[in-house]
């Protein structure tokens, strides 16, 4: 990783979109339907019949045991256990659903457990999800298997399960180790306890293990978020992920009990993100792009040296882009050249469900202009460069006049030394990988439509 100054880090503390998607989440419409849905299936069941098309899955689990302050998933916090039984016979319904439309026996490539928190539930839970899964799609040998998980839910033998039942990427949620942040957020689990389950994992054959941290919350300063990041390269999980919080309280009710008081400085943010890029170079990662850290050997790192970065809705991938299909309530999909949303509360996506119905309440149908700058964006998010020719062949355009407006934009940028623009194409430099969702917001039409960019995390 290249250094980077704390005075880029201040110029580019912007809002801006994730780009898991183009056209992102916020520019679905009612107006596309269940019925929308169905059609796109259809499509690629017609079209996979001809072709070996891998699916993804990705299956939102929305309970939660305890509220953490700091959240803003999609969560129902309850100690009733036995709702995610009902929950689970629904989720059996969707899949019915979607194989009767798909067909059964779908390649799966890769499976992503996400939530609230998956191991609220039960091992038996867990075992009836993944046959009832496996008894609808075929999980292709090699693909890549991933839970959330919170720490503080989860033992030792509950890791074996987990490797028993074919996961081989864990996620621990973790944020901060420093017990007086923990005690802030309503997140408190000793680091000893994810330092051991870590290891149980590693002695348990996972692939890849992923630890979740966050920078900004309350009681945290530079120092004692230093603390942690040594611990942190002690612990040295094969992946990290780095988010900045966002504190929007009157968008997220639970974040209303955080003391404002408490939250760090704009400049004090800045100085952990920095100190954080220098100790993450340190302690020998690989900056993969936006907020994802990885070691040089592990899957992501290695796709990225060789140009096989992709991104879906749960981030960066080493996985082929393929088709996502979303199970539960709010979870979101991608077919062919559609967006789709299942319904945000658990009574409407029972009720309709109950009715017989797809869950879909919101979605988009991608224009040619949609499907154009997704590839740009796509490009420029997962390998940092574009060839102009290439996208010429592909999509039938001429770059330079298409995007003139776009390219014009960029000339900022590269006195920045963010990208470099040449003749055939576009790269962005190492420093501009620290600012790549900039570069990216350059190509996207609705946001340079309407800047309202409030409503978007901090794009570093």
């Amino acid at each position: 990783m290249c250094a980077v100054s704390p005075d880029l880090l201040r110029r580019f503390d912007l809002n801006g979109p994730r780009y898991t998607s183009y056209p992102t989440a916020d520019r679905f419409v009612d107006a596309f339907t269940a019925e929308d849905y169905v059609q796109a299936m259809k499509l690629r069941r017609s079209a996979a019949a001809s072709m070996n098309m891998p699916l993804s899955l990705y299956v939102h689990i929305p309970f939660c045991e305890s509220l953490c302050y700091y959240c803003a998933c999609n969560k129902i916090v309850t100690k009733h256990h036995e709702r995610a039984e009902e929950y689970l016979r629904y989720l059996s319904r969707e899949v019915d659903l979607h194989t009767a439309h798909l067909g059964t026996g779908q390649v799966i490539s890769q499976l992503h457990l996400g939530g609230g928190t998956p191991t609220f539930l039960s091992d038996d839970e867990l075992r009836g999800l993944m046959l009832m899964l496996r008894r609808s799609f075929n999980f292709a040998p090699g693909g890549e298997y991933a839970i959330e998980v919170d720490p503080r839910t989860v033992d030792a033998k509950r890791l074996a399960v987990l490797a028993e039942l074919g996961f081989n990427r864990l996620s621990f949620g973790v944020q901060d180790f420093d017990p007086m942040v923990q005690k802030s957020v309503h997140r408190v689990q000793p680091a000893e306890q994810v330092f051991a389950l870590v290891e149980s994992a590693r002695q348990l054959g996972f692939d890849s293990i992923n630890i979740d941290l966050i920078y900004g919350l309350p009681m945290q300063t530079p120092e004692s978020f230093d603390r942690t990041l040594a611990q942190v390269a002690l612990l040295r999980p094969d992946r990290v992920a780095l988010y900045a919080y966002a504190h929007l309280p009157e968008r997220f009710k639970p974040q209303r009990r955080i003391i404002t008081a408490e939250l760090p400085t704009g400049t004090a943010k800045i100085s952990m993100l920095s100190r954080s890029l220098a100790a993450f170079e340190k302690a020998g990662y690989v900056y993969i792009g936006m907020d994802h850290f990885a070691l040089p050997n592990d899957a992501l790192a290695v796709a990225k040296r060789q140009g096989r970065l992709h991104r879906n809705f749960q981030g960066y991938s080493t996985q082929p882009d393929c088709d996502l299909i979303a199970l539960g309530v709010s979870a979101i999909g991608r077919v062919g050249a559609t967006y789709s949303q299942n319904a945000k509360t658990i009574e409407a996506y029972y009720d309709l469900l109950d009715q017989g119905r797809l869950p879909v309440v919101r979605g988009l149908a991608l224009t040619r202009d949609d499907l154009v700058r997704r590839v740009v964006i796509m490009s420029l998010m997962c390998q940092g460069q574009l060839q102009f020719e290439s996208i010429e062949l592909a999509l039938l355009i001429d770059f330079k006049s298409y995007f003139a407006k776009e390219l014009e934009a960029l000339d900022e940028l590269m006195g920045q030394g963010l990208v470099t623009v040449n003749a055939s194409g576009i790269e962005v430099t190492a420093q501009g990988w620290f600012f790549v969702r900039a570069v990216a917001m350059v190509f996207d039409r609705y946001l340079q439509a309407d800047r309202n960019r409030s409503k978007f995390s901090k794009i570093i």
